[in-house]
């Protein structure tokens, strides 16, 4: 249940209404937007009256909800959220780009690319230490060392850490190394792990599973805010569809969706949809036409030698002519790329 307050509601009124709500054993959540402050109440709300509430003198309008998530829905949260990490903004009006190697294969690889990376507008390093891949004998990543030759990298540049974890036990070691703590689509409902990553103080990257819904996706997120951890950024990544020309589809339409559906940020990760590097700069275009809040680009100094999809990684060089693009569009759609 949402309860809008009104403009002129003082703050002894709003204190007193939560305590109301408390003592009846919901969860308040309390929003101060433009002009108003939003009340959300999470638990039981079937016998509250909402007739009633709604004659309270501070009170403008009540409006139940129907979605089973609450703290990712837009109706609690109307205005966007923003997640700040260095001086990467991502959501609000602000469009960052998260560039590097699909996975770390040396200190002078990752460092390298990062230098690059930067110099053509970058603001945040992704790079893979622990790799899920579909077949066992597939390169599975670095691992710790890879953690630690991304610090170096970061330590060169300044760029903060995006890397994705795959198990509960590395929380701790994550929470220390890593500044964005991606969930990969393989564990977009992996419920045990998203606990943890909740329980953290580092954003979170959350990508869309292969065949999930919207409503599932969101409510993966769900379970990382409900932990206490609201600094949420959702990833569309591509998903499984009856074609076999690309590697998945990218569903652009998801983000005009889930911004209609949630206030959390929407990146779009065009490198995984397709597949082919090739690709990566027209499904970029369209996702920030969209209305997408920033990009997730795989760049490798040698994609052909590359340990992991090399397919789908552009050069330094080729990311440095997609950034161009990029800022033009994004400033075409009334976004700020922040670099």
């Amino acid at each position: 249940m949402v309860v809008v307050m009104k403009a002129s509601a003082g703050q002894q009124e709003i204190a007193a209404l939560v305590r109301r709500f408390e003592e009846m054993g919901l969860e308040v959540g309390v929003t101060n937007g433009i002009g108003c402050t939003i009340l959300g109440l999470v638990g039981d709300t079937a016998s509250l009256d909402s007739g009633k509430i709604s004659m309270e003198p501070s009170v403008e309008r009540v409006m139940r909800v129907q979605e089973p998530y609450k703290k990712a829905n837009r109706k609690f949260h109307p205005e966007d959220t923003q997640i700040v990490v260095g001086n990467a903004k991502i959501g609000a009006g602000a469009f960052s780009v998260i560039a590097g190697p699909c996975s770390v294969e040396s200190e002078e690889q990752v460092t390298g690319i990062a230098r690059d990376a930067k110099k053509a507008g970058a603001t945040l390093l992704r790079g893979g230490a622990f790799k899920p891949r579909t077949s066992p004998y597939s390169f599975q990543g670095m691992g710790v060392e890879g953690l630690d030759l991304l610090l170096h990298a970061k330590q060169a540049t300044g760029l903060p850490i995006v890397s994705e974890i795959m198990s509960p036990r590395m929380v701790d070691e994550f929470e220390q190394k890593v500044d964005v703590v991606q969930v990969g689509a393989r564990n977009m409902q992996n419920f045990d792990l998203l606990k943890e990553v909740g329980r953290m103080s580092k954003p979170i990257l959350l990508k869309r599973g292969l065949s999930n819904s919207y409503e599932e996706w969101i409510m993966s997120a769900e379970y990382i805010m409900s932990e206490g951890n609201e600094n949420v950024i959702l990833c569309e990544r591509g998903i499984r569809t009856f074609e076999t020309y690309t590697r998945n589809t990218l569903d652009v339409s998801a983000i005009p969706a889930i911004k209609k559906m949630s206030h959390l940020p929407v990146i779009i990760d065009p490198s995984h949809a397709a597949g082919m590097s090739w690709m990566v700069e027209p499904l970029a275009m369209a996702a920030i036409a969209a209305g997408a809040d920033g990009l997730m680009i795989e760049v490798h100094n040698d994609p052909p030698n590359a340990k992991c999809d090399g397919q789908q990684s552009l050069t330094p060089a080729q990311f440095g002519t997609l950034m161009e693009k990029v800022e033009a569009l994004v400033a075409l759609s009334g976004k700020e790329l922040i670099k």
